[in-house]
This record gives C-alpha cells, sequence and structure tokens, in this order.
C-alpha cells in the first residue's frame, strides 16, 4: 500500500517507522524546521530526521492548504494518507484525494480528550487511564470515524513525558494493525457522540503555579501533568522554583496549606489543604533539575516556610 505520512513530533516518529516498515512511504510531509538552542540554528523535525535516515523523499511546506501541495501529493496518487502530530489543519480536497481515506493516531480514548494536549490533561484530571485511537479524519477536529482503540493505565507517579513515550510506542502498533485492516477491506468505522467527551486545549505556563489549597491527589496531579514542561512552580523564600516527581502524603498536618513541614532526604513535604504533598525533585531558577536532597546541599528550607504567592 502506498502511504503519504504526516508528522512533525518525537511522538509521530514510531508511527513513521510502523508504516515504513509495512508499507511503501512515498514521501512525508512535515513541519519547515525551526531554530532552536543557544545559537538558534535550524533544526530538522524529529518526523524529517526519520525520514532522511529511511531514504524517504520530505517535503516541508509552509502552508498545507498551498494549491502546489495538493498538485504534489495528487502526482504522488496515495492508496491512504497517515496524520500523526502534523500540527496543520488539511483542507476537504486533501482529505478528500487519498481512495482509502486520511488516517489520524490520536492520543486519547475518544471521544474523551479531542484537542491538542490529550496527554497533559488526562494526567491533570486525574484520569486513571488512557490510550490512542486510530480514526478516519474529517473536517471537524478529532471527530473523525473510530477504527481501532487501545487502553493503558495511569500510574501514580507516571508524568507527562513517560506517558508521551508509552502512547508513542502502543500507538505505533495500532497505526500497524490499522493500516493491514484497512489494505484488507476490514477496517471498521465507529462514529463518534460528538455530545460526549472532553475538549483538551493547548497546554500554557499559566497553569504552572501549584495552588496548595488544594487537596494532595490533586495538587500532584497538577505537577506530574505538566513534566517536564512546562512545569509546576512555587514560590519559595523569594525564588521561585519547578517541582517535580510528588506523592502524596496522608498526614493531617494542621498547618497552613503551603507551609513546608519538612525538609530533608526525602524530599519537601508541604501541607495541603487536604493532606500533603513531598516533593521529591526541584528545579531553581538557573540551575539544573535535581534531588531535593542535592538541592539542599548548601541550603535551608526551615519548617514553617510558606511556599506560593
Amino acid at each position: 500500500m502506498k502511504i503519504v505520512f504526516m508528522g512533525t513530533s518525537d511522538f509521530a516518529v514510531p508511527c513513521l517507522q510502523a508504516a515504513a516498515d509495512r508499507h511503501q512511504v512515498a514521501a512525508v510531509f512535515t513541519q519547515p524546521d525551526r531554530p532552536k538552542g543557544r545559537g538558534m540554528k535550524l533544526q530538522p523535525t524529529p518526523v524529517k530526521a526519520e525520514a532522511l535516515k529511511r531514504g524517504i523523499p520530505v517535503h516541508q511546506p509552509l502552508k498545507i492548504r498551498d494549491p502546489e501541495v495538493l498538485a504534489q501529493l495528487q502526482a504522488l496518487r496515495p492508496d491512504c494518507i497517515v496524520v500523526v502530530s502534523y500540527g496543520q489543519i488539511l483542507p476537504k480536497a486533501l482529505l478528500e484525494l487519498p481512495p482509502l481515506g486520511c488516517i489520524n493516531v490520536h492520543a486519547s480514548l475518544l471521544p474523551d480528550y479531542r484537542g491538542a494536549a490529550p496527554i497533559h490533561w488526562a494526567i491533570l484530571n486525574g484520569e486513571r487511564e488512557t490510550g490512542v485511537t486510530t480514526m478516519f479524519m474529517d473536517a471537524g477536529l478529532d471527530t473523525g470515524d473510530m477504527i481501532l482503540k487501545a487502553v493503558t493505565p495511569i500510574t501514580p507517579e507516571m508524568n507527562v513525558g513517560e506517558l508521551h513515550d508509552l502512547l508513542a510506542r502502543q500507538g505505533s502498533d495500532l497505526l500497524a494493525e490499522t493500516l493491514d485492516r484497512l489494505e484488507a477491506g476490514t477496517a471498521p468505522r465507529t462514529p463518534q457522540d460528538l455530545n460526549a467527551g472532553c475538549y483538551a486545549p493547548m497546554i500554557g505556563r499559566e497553569l504552572s503555579a501549584v495552588d496548595w489549597s488544594w487537596e494532595a491527589a490533586r495538587i500532584c496531579d497538577r505537577i506530574r501533568g505538566l513534566d517536564p514542561w512546562p512545569a509546576a512552580h512555587t514560590i519559595c523564600q523569594g525564588a521561585r522554583l519547578k517541582l517535580f516527581r510528588p506523592q502524596t502524603v496522608a498526614l493531617d498536618s494542621g498547618q497552613e496549606p503551603g507551609t513546608v513541614l519538612q525538609a530533608g532526604p526525602e524530599g519537601l513535604l508541604v501541607a495541603a489543604g487536604k493532606g500533603a504533598v513531598r516533593i521529591t525533585e526541584i528545579q531553581g531558577d538557573g540551575s539544573k533539575r535535581m534531588p531535593v536532597s542535592a538541592y539542599l546541599l548548601g541550603r535551608t528550607i526551615p519548617p514553617g516556610v510558606r511556599l506560593g504567592g
């Protein structure tokens, strides 16, 4: 089966590998190179790097809606187009081009968490399971008919980065099965209930400040749901600290939320609105992420200090 693959981020790379291992990937479309790092040198997208490694032709249109892009795709005559974390909305003419349709791999159990940041919001909202869904794309935002699903648990210690990598691998396996069924003519179509589910908007830094008046479990979900980016933070002794690797502690200290109860080798224990939170990794401005025990070498955070503000 001849495929055109459209993707950009790290999440899409295992899916490109799965597609290229089993089918003919005639071309890859990805976002233009962007400047990164201190030198602001142009860097290829992860998908471009993988495609070049495999000798697959790469196209990087600034706008997928440009007429010349449609002409390129018409000349390629793909049986289907696979779209994974591409970053642009496909126009109707492109969606209708391949005879077997445009297939998307989405990192949630649709119809839940349609939108740009399903992995973040699953953890932020305290979900205990999520997964990936393959679907036939339509003109809506993640509203197409579903093909296959795969479920994975979210463990209490899992952060966004870890869940991202797990779902990327799971998504590649699900895409491989989806493409096999599509080629065989046995791919199911299950319409979504468009009145069900919830939306997963883009994540921004405005979510980062921790509210210690929340119960401990909700605070932990917030910290894990922003790890590694943009990272939850609090103010400690006038300085900003990014917080990582939290644990809930069943403890009624009687102290005001945000009060440091203990700071030592086991971490930073902080009173919450209900229970307490133990932070085991932190990062100060201008420094690296490290265990709390390492951060406290040469520093003191005495019990009674109030975090936040």
